[in-house]
């Protein structure tokens, strides 16, 4: 696998994207800069009521903190997969389509199925990494589940994360080889928070396998996804932007009720890993 690293500046999807505010706890839409400065998120009132417990843990006791708190969620159905996606990823430039995750391409909602040139659901956390298909748990989890261009996904596969390989025809900035995907650059940061959210979501205690980033790219049907080392480069050097802070606030206004914490406070990353 090539180790080659790029630097890039990250578009935002659209200039202005309303954030709604929740319950009275998130007040102010994001900067139009993404930004690491965890008092910069728009979740940051969030600190004294939804991630209290956390504050001022490290390692392990901050992923245990954040697991007890993230734990505690409403659970959808695959089939409630798709209008929840429709709503999430919705294209804030145009209400009536999605933007797909690795493609970028915004695409109309109506056109969800299993047919080439649909968009389906794609599991960022490969399901077959811990074996939990599409179980009502981390097979439903709409925090790493995407809508993706059908044919890209079938590329994608299982395939662990890493920099490298031949350009994915149709996706561009997309790369993969026998082992491993890349996504487009605008998406890094994204699919490394997803992956760390299903990290320290399932931990084993909910009948379902704990799941476990790695630093490798062979995991096969193991529940681990790698490579490790990779999505921590790609969470630092492609902080949230403002499409990646309102799909949190959607997810936990509308459906699931929880957060991925590292949307919210991605200096987390490097303090658990």
């Amino acid at each position: 696998m090539s180790s080659r690293r790029r630097f890039y500046a990250r578009p935002l999807l659209a200039t202005a994207v309303s954030i709604a505010v929740l319950t009275g706890l998130a007040a102010t839409a994001p900067a139009a800069t993404p930004t690491n400065d965890p008092a910069a998120s728009p979740a940051a009132a969030l600190d004294d009521t939804y991630y209290q417990d956390a504050l001022g843990k490290t390692g392990t006791a901050l992923k245990s903190s954040l697991h007890t708190i993230i734990s505690d969620q409403t659970t959808l159905s695959y089939t409630q997969v798709w209008d929840a996606l429709k709503a999430t990823d919705e294209d804030p430039s145009d209400s009536s389509h999605v933007i797909l995750l690795y493609t970028g391409r915004s695409q109309s909602k109506s056109t969800n199925g299993g047919n080439t040139g649909d968009w389906n659901r794609e599991h960022v956390w490969a399901k077959s990494h811990g074996d939990f298909g599409t179980s009502t748990g981390p097979g439903t989890d709409i925090h790493h589940l995407r809508p993706t261009d059908v044919r890209v996904n079938s590329v994608r596969g299982n395939k662990d994360f890493d920099n490298g390989g031949s350009t994915v025809s149709g996706a561009p900035g997309n790369y993969t080889d026998s082992d491993s995907f890349e996504p487009r650059d605008a998406v890094k940061g994204d699919v490394a928070r997803m992956i760390l959210y299903m990290a320290v979501r399932y931990e084993g205690d909910d009948s379902f396998a704990d799941l476990e980033p790695n630093d490798s790219v062979d995991n096969g049907s193991a529940p681990n996804i790698g490579r490790l080392t990779v999505l921590k480069q790609w969470s630092q050097e492609d902080p949230p932007d403002s499409f990646e802070q309102n799909r949190n606030e959607v997810i936990f206004d509308q459906f699931q009720h929880n957060r991925n914490p590292f949307i919210d406070h991605p200096e987390w990353v490097e303090a658990i890993w």
